[in-house]
């Protein structure tokens, strides 16, 4: 029933964007953003005489202003997706109906088109000459004899010409009609097999056949809409004795939290600072996610089983990261629960706190997810599941088309940002390639602002403090006004720290992704592969 899940998902992905595209955040994110363009273009219209440098200076002041607004904007509109994770489910009913996937049997009605219009028969009154008149009346008997004869030929052809259309028309008619007969019955069948299919597997997970099961819930998962960055990756397990299905989840990484706190302005830098958040309000909001992300899966289970198959349901929540201490691929359980049907349905999901209501269910949750510390699951997914009754869905993994950045080629990843620092402004010239990254020596061609930038690229650990201190030595020695670092693999502490006032600006990925989709309309993606 795969075409009924693909089916499911891009209606519920159509809902949550009309949903979230009609919010209030949307709008006056939309607003934001025209007015920072608005300013932005009236900058680049004021003259370049000294007579009107001021007003340029003033108009750019802004647009640069109005920037800083827009981006606060998307950080808040983030933080409100981010909290609305769990409450965003409760508004939806999980149930799926599968009727709602048969098709109509009844196929269009035949359509001859012309062919079902006869052709006009000739009429012997449009042939017919005119009688004659006066004298000629009197002198043109055997002209007008000889009128009419031909008239006679030409009306006979003419009619011999319509009988043969006639039945060619007739022809094309009955075969056309026999070629819709044919195609009706084919039709006719292919749905009435098709809606056999969806009665039988309807039927097969109202019996608790394992397979239909977690067919049904993969339905039910997959119509959960997540902002973009978050994998929606998960294996299911149905052990039909106990009636327990078990959830092996893939948790969004730490960096769906924007370490980013507030952008501002900074006039004598003519520059966007960005005021980091605090590390542990990041592990805070990522605990919170985590706990958010276990409590709307197991409710969007529980409300979409309205036969009761599952008296209880187990959820391990892992994530896929780099062990920054060892650069290796790990896989962590940040967070693991176990709870019976009854329990969990008597809880009023509206007004409790979510870690607080892990712990009331007594689950396992990681106390600082930021390090990987995984916590011992409730179940061992590879012992407890039956193989034969286990199936792995990734939701995104055949719809999305959004670029991954960590799998371009360097040459992709090269020429993606220069694509979004042309158009943000820079003229950025070729790249160089080192070991740790690509480099540029790019110009904004801005006067007063201006000048040559140096722009440094990675995709590999998260950036520290020693790239930071390369970067501004790269900025002394090109005798450049500002440098650029981007880490797709994230800014350690330190990095910040090692700021120091200078003229740098720092771009983690979750900023990235937000810089292509505002001034390059691209929605790329971040996901690591194993």
């Amino acid at each position: 029933m795969g075409i009924i899940r693909d089916m499911q998902r891009a209606r519920a992905t159509q809902v949550a964007a009309d949903q979230r595209a009609n919010t209030a955040a949307a709008q006056q994110r939309d607003l934001i953003r025209r007015n920072a363009d608005h300013a932005i273009a009236a900058a680049q219209q004021a003259a370049s005489d000294m007579e009107r440098q001021r007003e340029r200076r003033r108009l750019y002041v802004e647009a640069r202003t109005a920037d800083a607004a827009a981006a606060n904007a998307e950080l808040r509109a983030r933080l409100s997706d981010l909290d609305a994770l769990l409450l965003s489910t409760l508004e939806v009913d999980d149930h799926i109906d599968l009727d709602q996937f048969k098709k109509q049997l009844t196929a269009p009605p035949f359509d001859p088109g012309p062919l079902g219009r006869p052709l006009p028969e000739p009429s012997w009154q449009s042939y017919v000459p005119p009688q004659p008149r006066g004298v000629g009346k009197l002198l043109g008997g055997p002209l007008h004899q000889q009128q009419t004869a031909n008239a006679r030929r030409a009306y006979e052809q003419a009619r011999a010409r319509w009988v043969e259309a006639e039945q060619r028309r007739k022809g094309q008619l009955l075969a056309r009609k026999r070629a819709y007969d044919e195609s009706k019955r084919k039709y006719e069948a292919k749905m009435t097999a098709y809606n056999a299919e969806v009665d039988r597997f309807a039927a097969a997970v109202a019996d608790a056949d394992p397979a239909s099961v977690v067919e049904y819930f993969a339905m039910v998962l997959g119509n959960s809409v997540y902002p973009d960055d978050f994998p929606q990756h998960f294996r299911l397990a149905y052990l039909p004795k106990q009636r327990h299905l078990l959830i092996e989840y893939h948790l969004p990484p730490i960096e769906v939290v924007p370490i980013v706190k507030e952008y501002r302005f900074d006039r004598l830098r003519d520059d966007l600072t960005a005021i980091p958040r605090d590390e542990g309000e990041i592990r805070r909001r990522y605990v919170d996610i985590i706990a958010r992300v276990t409590l709307r899966t197991i409710h969007e289970i529980i409300e979409a089983d309205r036969g009761g198959l599952v008296r209880q349901a187990s959820f391990n929540g892992i994530v896929d990261a780099i062990d920054r201490r060892t650069g290796r691929f790990v896989r962590p359980c940040l967070v693991s629960v176990k709870t019976e049907r009854e329990t969990f349905a008597a809880i009023k999901l509206r007004r409790v706190d979510p870690v607080a209501c892990l712990r009331h269910l007594q689950g396992a949750l990681s106390p600082a997810p930021d390090e990987l510390a995984g916590v011992t699951p409730k179940i061992d997914f590879e012992r407890d599941a039956d193989r034969d009754f286990t199936e792995e869905f990734n939701v995104l993994a055949d719809i999305d088309e959004r670029p991954n950045l960590v799998t371009l080629t360097d040459v992709a990843w090269e020429k993606q940002l220069t694509d979004l620092f042309g158009v943000m402004g820079l003229d950025m010239g070729s790249a160089e390639r080192a070991d740790n990254g690509s480099r540029w020596l790019a110009t904004d061609p801005r006067p007063i602002f201006g000048g040559r930038v140096v722009v440094h690229a990675g995709r590999g650990a998260p950036a520290g403090a020693p790239a930071v201190h390369a970067l501004a030595g790269a900025v002394t020695a090109a005798g450049a006004t500002k440098g650029i670092l981007v880490s797709l693999g994230g800014i350690e502490p330190d990095a910040y720290e090692a700021l120091a006032g200078r003229p740098l600006e720092l771009i983690d990925g979750t900023a990235l992704v937000t810089l292509l989709a505002s001034h390059c309309r691209i929605k790329a993606r971040i996901e690591l592969i194993r």
